[in-house]
């Protein structure tokens, strides 16, 4: 399967239902990202074949310790696009459009690595809107610029979590940046959306402006309530980033990490993230 997972870097990931792939069978997975610890993880423990990402990184750790092994092992195929270029990917999948031309990327590296890419130029001249309906049809002679053409990142099923939603689906963000979490639910064949609290319909209203109304319900297949789920990541600003516990994540082994962290559900998940923090105390 192709999976999209919502969220930047090391912010407001889905990360609760990042641990439930890793609980389950769940493998060989084309996974979507602005990559942050979902990635590792999923890598670190062989789920991953193939990553589309812009970029792997814990924020305050640069680069995805986990992630940074794959890729030097050769283990992980990687189409490493611009973060635009993953946008507008985003966006033609949200359209049901083959692809989207984007200036990012032209006379970059990224064509080079990526020799599956094709370029488009463009039907239009820029003298178009002075022709178009005058004496010419705006295909004349002119400068026609040439893009990348981005092709859609469609994907089978897409994870995200947020601050606030509903039972139908309509998901709310209160902290500084939506990022992308919408399209990935647009571009997605279903959604599954994780939240800090679930609230009436008439709640979402209330704690901020109608424009933090980020995901509809229509775009939505599931939603669970899951308090912490984006953990060890931010959710502002419900909790920001747990640094030391991310920090000791960036510096253990994978296999001492899963065993201690990982071995149980959600909630065993929880109980030995706060008994980590009492033996630090």
């Amino acid at each position: 399967m192709t999976v999209g997972i919502g969220g930047w870097g090391s912010r407001r990931k889905p990360m609760a239902l990042v641990r439930a792939l890793l609980r389950s069978r769940v493998t060989d997975l084309t996974v979507v990202s602005y990559g942050g610890p979902d990635v590792g993880m999923l890598t670190a423990a062989g789920r991953i074949r193939r990553l589309v990402a812009a970029f792997a990184t814990l924020d305050t750790v640069p680069l995805e310790p986990h992630y940074r092994a794959a890729r030097e092992s050769g283990t992980l195929e990687l189409v490493e696009v611009d973060e635009a270029m993953f946008m507008w990917g985003l966006h033609a999948a949200a359209n049901r459009l083959p692809f989207l031309p984007v200036r990012a990327g032209v006379g970059s590296d990224v064509m080079r690595i990526n020799p599956g890419l094709r370029t488009v130029t463009s039907p239009y001249t820029d003298g178009w809107l002075s022709t178009v309906g005058g004496d010419g049809d705006g295909s004349g002679a002119g400068v026609r610029e040439e893009f990348v053409a981005m092709p859609a990142l469609r994907m089978d099923a897409a994870l995200i979590h947020v601050n606030r939603a509903d039972r139908l689906g309509n998901g709310q963000y209160l902290g500084p940046d939506p990022y992308f979490d919408d399209l990935f639910c647009e571009a997605a064949d279903a959604a599954y959306m994780s939240c800090e609290r679930i609230v009436d319909t008439a709640e979402l209203t209330k704690e901020a402006t109608p424009q933090t109304l980020l995901v509809k319900r229509h775009t939505v297949t599931g939603v669970v309530e899951a308090p912490g789920g984006a953990h060890f990541t931010s959710c502002a600003p419900d909790h920001e980033r747990d640094e030391a516990f991310q920090r000791h994540y960036a510096a253990t082994d994978w296999p001492s990490f899963a065993e201690r962290f990982l071995s149980g559900d959600e909630h065993a998940y929880q109980s030995a993230v706060r008994a980590w923090h009492r033996e630090r105390s």
